[in-house]
């Protein structure tokens, strides 16, 4: 950070203010919080969202989840992104927490959704204002909310949209599998990965051969960036960074996953080798550093939250889907650390119940913020350890390869069964 923008700092964030200042103060003492259940946690997690979606009403993005609360700007515009896959979060929760009227929540998010999608598949990026310039992550990461209303909640319109989406996508990319146009930054990341894995997700449910191959393309060139310690090179949001602990995790979890679906373990042992690595750098309280280098070096002071929480369930994931039963420990670990992160109480509600983007709060990633991505990555890593499931579930429509058994507990729940007479029903 140059010396005029560290300059800058007070003025854009204005600390000075009260609601403000007890958050850093509090963060400066090293304030914990107790840890409760995980449903204690769950709970607050989800009515977070929950705000975050009702201070949107009575707006243009009504149905949308904000982007999060800032010192800043306060609450946010709807985030198309994260609204897309927060759907799969809700639609978990309805289930776990027995609270149907979460699924008619996640049902307004897909309706706001399709109403931006734009003529040539693609999702707009940014807060989806008019004439945002579509981003090849975004739409991946909205489509993930697309094949969960098709298989969780019987809407054909969401397949549609989310072939649609696929097919903008795969004509996006380059001969060698990566995405060069319509990035952030304007730079390839192998991050993508996350966004590929709903692509590849699309093509198997809608019998699209040319979205499978796109995403099977896209995973194999992501593998050409993995090092020998198993980090990932080209993973920064921007050339001259080590990767965000967040977009680290983002990775891991595309390739697992689609190891997953395509039973393709050098996949799935990709992932497995990223996910040890950063095992062996967790803290015993369960903290990780907020980016690391090659070789698992940590380069920050402060902690990602957003990453410790994906890390978290990439680590159960990767017990059930790989056998790695020993990285539960660390998944457990993780959320430890998270809960004491999360205010149960505050009289501030955009804190109450959040995740904050770092620890300190005015850590690099999502500085002076509580963006919604934490909470619900931290909601995930909290209902897959509770119930020992994915989320987003496996569909099932899908028949899941026998190279990569699968626990029955991944199937999904009764109460949100895949559509009925798909291509692979």
């Amino acid at each position: 950070m140059g010396i005029t923008e560290l300059a800058r700092l007070p003025i854009r964030y204005k600390p000075w203010q009260p609601r403000h200042l007890t958050l850093i103060w509090d963060n400066l003492r090293g304030v914990a919080g107790p840890c409760h259940a995980h449903r204690v946690h769950l709970a607050a997690a989800i009515d977070w969202l929950c705000r975050a979606q009702d201070v949107r009403n009575g707006h243009a993005d009504a149905g949308a989840v904000s982007a999060g609360w800032s010192f800043e700007d306060g609450w946010l515009p709807g985030y198309p992104e994260t609204t897309g896959y927060i759907i799969e979060t809700m639609l978990a929760a309805a289930h776990l927490l027995g609270r149907p009227e979460l699924q008619e929540r996640a049902q307004r998010m897909i309706d706001w959704e399709l109403s931006i999608q734009l003529p040539d598949g693609a999702f707009p990026g940014h807060f989806g204002e008019p004439g945002s310039r579509p981003v090849i992550f975004n739409t991946g990461q909205i489509m993930h909310g697309m094949v969960a209303g098709y298989t969780q909640l019987q809407r054909a319109e969401c397949l549609d949209a989310a072939v649609r989406a696929g097919h903008w996508l795969a004509a996006q990319q380059d001969a060698d599998g990566c995405f060069r146009r319509f990035e952030h930054h304007d730079t390839p990341h192998v991050y993508n990965t996350r966004a590929t894995w709903p692509l590849l997700a699309t093509g198997l449910l809608a019998g699209e051969p040319r979205l499978v191959d796109a995403a099977r393309r896209h995973m194999d060139w992501a593998l050409t960036q993995q090092t020998a310690s198993g980090w990932f090179a080209t993973n920064a949001f921007v050339p001259s960074r080590s990767p965000f602990t967040h977009t680290i995790a983002y990775a891991i979890r595309g390739l697992l996953e689609a190891g997953v679906l395509l039973g393709e373990a050098r996949y799935l042992d990709a992932a497995l080798k990223a996910g040890r690595g950063l095992a062996a750098q967790q803290r015993g309280d369960g903290w990780l550093a907020g980016t690391y280098r090659d070789g698992w070096v940590a380069d920050a002071g402060y902690a990602c939250l957003t990453g410790i929480a994906q890390m978290s369930l990439n680590w159960t994931r990767l017990a059930q889907a790989a056998g790695a039963d020993e990285l539960r420990a660390n998944a457990r670990r993780a959320i430890a650390y998270l809960k004491t992160t999360q205010r149960l109480q505050h009289p501030n509600p955009a804190v109450e119940g959040g995740i904050a983007g770092s620890a300190p709060i005015w850590g690099d990633y999502s500085r002076f913020e509580y963006p919604n991505w934490a909470a619900k990555f931290f909601a995930d890593a909290l209902m897959m350890d509770l119930a020992d499931i994915a989320v987003p579930p496996v569909p099932a429509a899908l028949p899941v390869p026998t190279t990569l058994a699968m626990p029955t507990t991944l199937a999904m729940p009764t109460t949100l069964a895949p559509a009925a007479g798909g291509p692979h029903g």
